[in-house]
């Protein structure tokens, strides 16, 4: 198929167009994610592929789709960062439009190939999605947050496909299936649809029975998280957060019935330190002598510089730590302080902490602990680069008390599934006011406990050893992606040979002689 249409739309269906499809997109990554949503999409978008200067287009439908993905921004800024509730709004709007800009260089970069036709037209723009994902996922600190698969993680077989090919490879499929669509429809190709659909519907199930490998035998060992429900304090008050404490340390000593492993959420004891402040220490010291060691997460202090830690609290008081790597920016380090003194007024309330430069995995009876906090379990590589160095079972903790009731904990609990999934580990989330959850090595919710729920999962849970495919090597799929981006992009500006098809033209209502010459081609 050389080319969709013999005509591309004009800009006055295109734009509407895009922005509903922006709407769609964002929309499916709500509470419950929606497969069908993101094909809506990308159909949606698929015409402005056909012009000449579709960045405008694109850039829409990512500007859109961000300020639908992420209202929960507004509400967090308005009420810890005290600003007005315009300025939130303004902060989000901001936020939406940078991040729109990956789509519309997206359609930038498509377009050529995708009017041009031929293989690439199939293969190269997801492949330009995918490359521009990873793209984000390291650009000014990272933000890969909703990527595509997320989407998708309801349908039986995307979570164990991703020990093969990670959330970029699902990613790939969802692009390439919802693109694929809308080059068959505005073809007018019924049967091209039909096959479109036919590679999602046949390597899903595949995936599903085949992908999740099998892991060697080993010994369970009892794991307890803890949801105390703690919210944030929007002003300081130590009453409450005594009593949020005393909550949390009854609920602790409930759990450990047994001799078990403690998980607590990330700020669970704020603002104590271990081991400095005494009301903490004491507790953890009775948890240990009872049998039941505590992860627990802490700053420490150490060379003059703060790490955001979790230290695993047993008899012999901290016997193993892991620090932090990737810092949230104007949360816990406020970027080019010394080069933009300004900044730190802005951002007065951020931390002062350290990123470390070297993963570390807690040692546990046998097991070697993965652990991620909060905002780190996104990045795909970081959690693949803890279990090629050995990590059994993973673990992240977190606040996502900061956005209440809102899709926010959602889509943080998705990627921590597409970790679990593309590592084939059992995964332990331990949220301070939810979601937490055992999750499975094929990236199922064994167990989960709810936004605004109190209590505690208890689970009997068995570390693996062996190396998914992803694991091994997350670099695959970007690398492969990359290399089909620059093949499809460069053919996309080859000349055309003498006799090949003509390109499109634009469908416009004005008269051929009141179009603009820049039209011409669309």
């Amino acid at each position: 198929m050389a080319s969709p249409s013999r005509s591309a739309p004009g800009l006055a269906l295109v734009l509407p167009l895009a922005a509903a499809g922006g709407l769609c997109w964002g929309l499916a990554f709500g509470r419950e994610p929606r497969a069908w949503l993101p094909l809506v999409a990308l159909v949606a978008l698929a015409p402005a592929l056909g012009r000449r200067r579709p960045f405008g287009s694109g850039w829409l439908f990512g500007t859109v789709a961000w300020l639908a993905a992420l209202p929960w921004i507004v509400p967090t800024l308005a009420t810890y960062g005290h600003l007005p509730g315009w300025l939130a709004g303004l902060a989000l709007l901001l936020l939406a439009a940078y991040l729109g800009l990956y789509a519309g260089l997206f359609a930038l970069l498509s377009a050529p190939v995708w009017r041009r036709g031929g293989w690439a037209a199939w293969l190269a723009p997801p492949a330009i999605w995918v490359t521009l994902e990873v793209v984000r996922e390291h650009l000014l600190s990272g933000f890969p947050w909703n990527p595509p698969a997320h989407a998708w993680i309801g349908l039986p077989g995307a979570l164990p496909l991703a020990a093969w090919v990670g959330v970029h490879g699902v990613s790939w499929l969802v692009v390439a299936t919802g693109l694929g669509l809308g080059r068959a429809l505005l073809a007018r190709r019924p049967a091209a649809a039909a096959w479109v659909l036919l590679v999602p519907l046949s390597l899903l199930p595949v995936a599903g029975r085949w992908a999740t490998g099998e892991g060697e035998p080993a010994t369970p060992v009892p794991v307890r998280i803890v949801q105390p429900n703690i919210p944030n304090l929007v002003s300081w008050d130590p009453v409450t957060n005594e009593n949020d404490r005393e909550r949390l340390f009854a609920l602790s000593r409930a759990a450990c019935d047994r001799p078990a492993l403690l998980v607590w959420p990330e700020s669970a004891a704020w603002p104590l330190e271990y081991p400095h402040d005494r009301l903490l220490a004491e507790p953890l010291a009775e948890l240990a002598a009872r049998g039941c060691p505590v992860l627990v997460n802490s700053p420490v202090t150490e060379g003059g510089r703060v790490f955001n830690s979790v230290l695993l609290v047993a008899d012999a008081g901290a016997t193993a730590r892991y620090d932090k790597r990737h810092l949230v920016p104007f949360g816990e380090y406020v970027p080019l302080r010394e080069r933009l003194p300004f900044l730190g007024q802005i951002a007065r309330h951020a931390g002062e902490f350290t990123a470390a430069t070297t993963p570390g995995l807690i040692p546990w009876r046998g097991e070697r602990l993965g652990v991620a906090i909060c905002f780190e379990v996104i990045f795909p590589d970081a959690v693949a680069e803890l279990v090629r160095g050995g990590a059994t079972l993973l673990v992240t903790v977190t606040n996502d008390a900061w956005y209440g009731d809102t899709a926010a904990p959602w889509q943080h609990l998705r990627a921590a599934q597409f970790r679990a999934a593309e590592s084939r580990r059992p995964l332990l989330r331990a949220a301070i006011t939810g979601i937490s959850a055992v999750i499975a090595p094929d990236g199922a919710l064994a167990a989960r406990l709810g936004v605004g729920e109190e209590g505690t999962l208890r689970a009997e849970i068995a570390g693996r050893t062996d190396l998914s495919p992803q694991s091994r090597a997350p670099w695959r799929i970007p690398a492969l992606a990359l290399l089909v981006a620059a093949a499809g992009i460069v053919a996309g500006r080859r000349p055309r040979r003498a006799g090949g098809p003509p390109a499109p033209v634009v469908a416009s209502s004005r008269p051929d002689d009141e179009r603009k010459p820049e039209d011409a081609g669309d």
